[in-house]
């Protein structure tokens, strides 16, 4: 495991990671709770989730335009990819106009559901048809959130070429239904909420 990934492993583990008596978004209740928000929304954690999330989108060779996901869970995921993509691609170029090995990697979100005024547009932010896309969330339960954006994606026209979330809860067939959406687009989780349980637990005795 890189230092990175156990650095985030760590933090998720002390800051998002909780044991006790929950009832969950999905219905379902659990004897444990993670909100990656406290993580992702860290200083450090931004740091830490942009950097890994890009180390596996390169080792996977997914070559994306952008990286998008559901709002909110998604959010700060895709800005710290997009922003540590920009980062790399600047300090790597030799000179201007001349193509870098780390292209950046530019955002989408995808709305809940179409505005009511504006444009009405639900997918925000870039927005290339035919691109080549990454679909991302901080947490898949169900995998009913991921599901949301990857069909609006493909409604919109991209082309999905890789799934990703922080932190997979291993329960309710959500990677099932996120891999059959998917439609052959690799699913991958950066941790299983069992990463995240041993951690919080090591830290503990």
């Amino acid at each position: 495991m890189s230092d990175a990934r156990q650095q985030l492993l760590t933090l998720l583990s002390q800051q998002s990671f909780r044991l006790g008596n929950f009832k969950l978004s999905s219905g379902g209740t659990s004897d444990y709770y993670i909100d990656c928000r406290t993580t992702t929304l860290h200083a450090e954690g931004a740091r830490l989730t942009g950097r890994v999330f890009l180390d596996e989108i390169e080792r996977r060779r997914w070559n994306p335009r952008a990286i998008g996901g559901l709002t909110m869970g998604a959010d700060p995921v895709v800005v710290s990819v997009a922003l540590l993509s920009a980062q790399e691609a600047h300090l790597h170029s030799t000179e201007p106009g001349v193509s870098s090995a780390h292209p950046m990697i530019h955002g989408f979100l995808v709305r809940k559901s179409e505005k009511a005024h504006g444009t009405g547009q639900r997918v925000e932010g870039f927005r290339e048809k035919g691109a080549r896309v990454v679909i991302v969330d901080d947490v898949c339960t169900t995998g009913a959130s991921t599901v949301q954006a990857i069909e609006a994606a493909i409604e919109f026209g991209f082309e999905i070429v890789g799934v990703m979330c922080l932190v997979e809860r291993e329960e309710s067939l959500g990677r099932a239904a996120v891999e059959r959406a998917a439609n052959g687009a690799p699913f991958v989780s950066i941790f299983t909420a069992s990463d995240v349980r041993a951690e919080h637990l090591r830290h503990r005795t």
